[in-house]
């Protein structure tokens, strides 16, 4: 039995915190196959103009924009098994191999390039443009592991489908997705950059202290992240999206067919859908983040019903959208972790590091909340990335991140920076350059300059970098190799590779 005034009451009491607060603030659309249900909104569109924001506010879906670019490839009958580089003229060499839909499902290990990007000291507010983001995506050297072995989100896989969509249709992705909305009437448009002109669209805000920031985010953004729309616009695609209804009759089981890793074992990354659950019920959504906005979408399809927040401030978004399906569905939310570990751990070898607390992990630098998987251990719920923990002491943790089996122990408190560690570094692929001092600290590339960053040791040749930047942080793992050189990976990018610089030259 669905409990709709439940789950308008929870929505509301969101969305009343929102006014309250007399910041930026968000809209949550409930709805089932034949539309609309129920709505909540609160807080401010924008704020120095005090504009309310509301169910048909203009918003950035960010990632749940991915969903939308595999309808258009599946509609368009793109052979998604082929590889990349027989599907799109100029196909970065490292990435040709990649089937597309290894790199729609995350498990193609292609490079994210924004992290990327950010590891080479480009900043993500930097204004670039598709012909230049995708250029500099062509001097990728490798790809981050063997395809099929990983989940490990990415959008590189999502720029390059975009590029074979105008390649096989001869139109810009703008008109395809134009096209796509056409037979609801659905205000749901893709836009190139943040400079471009979108009629109501909401300020994204990011909190600093007590005051509240805008986002920015220069990179074009591509078929990956870079649909705008409202609320209520994004409900209505996804009621018909369960319901099947023409033109999108079997769309949705289309998307959300199951993928699999190369041994055969499940992966809960679809086509631009995670799957997961609560009780038992069966659920598709996906989140997105772009600075300022925080986005989600859940549906449960047997059910036949969904929720989606859209909001201009940069906060967890799923949780909050959980709670209003689960008030729906009659649902429990997920308990706590039991034994919840807190601080740094890290795998006995290669990059691979960990960070507990607040109920929640940071992998490598993808963050997933944590909560009791019922049986003694963790699991996250997930946003994107699927993870199953237990502890196996008070210091070791083991299980699967991303379908791959891990085991990360407990750092131990004050351990020295590796004497093999500093120095100035070279990329030889890629040009790069760093300075790692004796004393721990660092200067990493940024912008034709340069930042200071102090780095965490960890055992066994390793260490972490740490670099902020507006709301966004981001870490990556130095770790040296056996032949001297130096390698530096996130959870998105991990080609860097470094040569040790002797009096300005590589020995």
């Amino acid at each position: 039995m669905l409990d709709w005034s439940g789950a308008r009451s929870e929505a509301t009491t969101i969305a009343e915190a929102w006014t309250r607060e007399g910041g930026p603030g968000g809209a949550i659309v409930l709805f089932d196959r034949d539309g609309i249900r129920e709505v909540a909104s609160g807080g401010f569109a924008a704020i120095e103009h005090r504009l309310p924001f509301t169910p048909d506010t203009p918003n950035r879906l960010a990632s749940i924009s991915k969903h939308i670019c595999a309808a258009l490839l599946l509609r368009a009958g793109v052979p998604l098994e082929e590889p990349l580089g027989r599907l799109l003229t100029g196909t970065p060499p490292a990435l040709a191999a990649v089937p597309l839909a290894r790199a729609l499902d995350m498990t193609g290990a292609l490079p994210d390039t924004m992290e990327a990007f950010w590891q080479q000291g480009v900043p993500f507010t930097a204004s670039l443009g598709s012909d230049e983001i995708l250029a500099r995506a062509r001097a990728f050297p490798a790809l981050n592991a063997e395809p099929g072995t990983e989940m490990a989100y990415s959008n590189t896989g999502w720029r390059l489908a975009q590029a074979v969509l105008e390649q096989h249709s001869g139109e810009s992705y703008a008109r395809l997705v134009e096209d796509l909305m056409a037979p609801l009437g659905l205000p749901i448009r893709f836009v190139r950059d943040e400079c471009e002109v979108v009629d109501g669209l909401a300020t994204g805000y990011w909190r600093e202290g007590d005051a509240w920031r805008r986002g920015r985010y220069g990179f074009n953004f591509s078929a990956s992240g870079g649909m705008a729309g409202s609320a209520a616009a994004l409900a209505r695609w996804a009621s018909a999206l369960l319901a099947g209804r023409e033109p999108f009759a079997g769309l949705l089981d289309q998307l959300a067919a199951p993928r699999a890793f190369a041994d055969g074992s499940a992966s809960l990354y679809r086509l631009g859908l995670v799957a997961s659950s609560i009780g038992k019920v069966a659920l598709l959504g996906h989140g997105g983040s772009l600075p300022g906005y925080r986005n989600h979408v859940l549906m449960a399809p047997e059910q036949g019903v969904g929720v989606v927040l859209l909001g201009n401030r940069e906060e967890e978004a799923l949780w909050p959208t959980l709670r209003v399906l689960a008030a729906l569905l009659g649902q429990s939310l997920p308990e706590p972790a039991e034994q919840m570990p807190n601080g740094l751990f890290a795998a006995e070898e290669g990059p691979f590091w960990a960070e507990f607390g607040a109920g929640a992990i940071s992998f490598m630098g993808g963050y997933e909340k944590l909560v009791s998987d019922g049986s003694g251990g963790m699991r996250s719920l997930p946003a994107y990335l699927d993870i199953r923990l237990k502890r196996s002491d008070g210091d070791t943790v083991e299980g699967l991140i991303g379908g791959v089996p891990r085991r990360l122990s407990r750092v131990p408190d004050a351990i020295p920076l590796d004497p093999r560690l500093p120095g100035r570094w070279r990329d030889k692929n890629l040009g790069t350059e760093i300075l790692i001092r004796g004393d721990g600290s660092a200067r990493l590339p940024w912008a034709n300059s340069g930042i200071e960053t102090v780095l965490t040791p960890l055992p066994g040749g390793r260490a972490l970098a740490d670099l902020a930047h507006g709301p966004w942080r981001h870490r990556s793992c130095f770790w040296l190799q056996p032949d001297g050189s130096l390698r530096l990976a996130g959870h998105r990018s991990r080609i860097l590779h470094f040569d040790r610089l002797i009096d300005g030259a590589t020995p």
